[in-house]
């Protein structure tokens, strides 16, 4: 089953939008190929409310959020993850608000000589940690968070009781599959957070990026399907003498614009380091885009 895909968005930069009952949106102005629209900052509750991923440091964009809680309390800023276009935002909101900040933790750490990641936000750091499971109870509100590695490790979704949604963060989007991106994006743990998802019964995922899926069980296993269905590539171009991440991405991806090719890479790689890890696939050394690969 192809992802049915969600490319309409009903927004206007800066303006609160109503997602559901408990839910607003308010869209940053950093539209790319990676964050579709924009950035959505959630606004869970009224009267006093959570903010959930604050976006990037951007003056007008940070305005708009305080804007739409004006006359409000800001009691709780939850962030799903430490990308550049998600948390950033988070030291002004928390200046203006006085709100405690929530998160998995930090950004992760890359191993000793591997190089920084450039998109991550390695400043942010919560006032608490949240772990799998554990309840945040806010007035009129209550979120559970999911722990949910693959995309990042520090990935988290909130679950949020009263609307029966949940936020997916960058996990599961409407508009796109997630980059996962070696050394701390990791393959084998997204497939189990997918997987997490399945069995729970949440009516509607509302994503960071693009709209919200309704009925997304089946949008889920979609996500899964796409990805073995990857897997059945990868493996065909190293039986067709394929053996290079760029020289799979080439005919894998030879229907995405080349801006894109680098990204789908590091989702290649991904894969293939899994399969070294499993016995599936040998490597002429490390596991990296400049590795060569052929089947066990």
């Amino acid at each position: 089953m192809a992802i049915p895909f969600i490319k309409e968005l009903d927004f206007q930069y800066g303006e609160p939008k109503t997602v559901t009952p408990n839910v607003r949106r308010v869209v940053a102005h950093n539209p790319n190929a990676f964050t579709f629209k924009g950035t959505g900052t959630y606004i869970i509750g009224h009267g006093t409310v959570a903010i959930v991923d604050p976006g990037p440091d951007m003056k007008d964009h940070v305005d708009a959020v305080l804007n739409a809680v004006r006359g409000e309390t800001v009691s709780h800023i939850l962030v799903t993850h430490t990308h550049v276009d998600h948390s950033p935002a988070t030291p002004a909101l928390k200046a203006a608000t006085g709100a405690t900040v929530y998160a998995f933790g930090p950004h992760p750490k890359p191993p000793e000589g591997v190089a920084t990641e450039q998109g991550g936000d390695h400043a942010f750091k919560p006032d608490v940690t949240l772990r799998d499971g554990e309840v945040v109870n806010g007035t009129g509100w209550t979120v559970e968070a999911i722990h949910t590695p693959g995309h990042i490790s520090n990935h988290l979704c909130f679950a949020l009781r009263e609307d029966n949604v949940i936020l997916s963060g960058d996990h599961v989007m409407g508009w796109s599959t997630a980059v996962i991106s070696p050394p701390d994006g990791n393959m084998r743990s997204y497939f189990e957070s997918l997987r997490k998802l399945l069995p729970r019964e949440e009516a509607i995922y509302i994503p960071t990026h693009g709209a919200e899926i309704r009925n997304p069980q089946p949008f889920v296993q979609a996500y899964i399907d796409h990805r073995l269905d990857r897997e059945r590539q990868i493996l065909a171009c190293l039986r067709d003498g394929l053996d290079t991440v760029p020289a799979m991405v080439a005919r894998m991806y030879k229907d995405v614009p080349a801006i894109l090719h680098p990204a789908a890479g590091r989702s290649v790689l991904a894969h293939l380091i899994q399969f070294v890890a499993d016995g599936r696939v040998h490597s002429d050394g490390p596991p990296t885009v400049a590795a060569r690969f052929k089947v066990a």
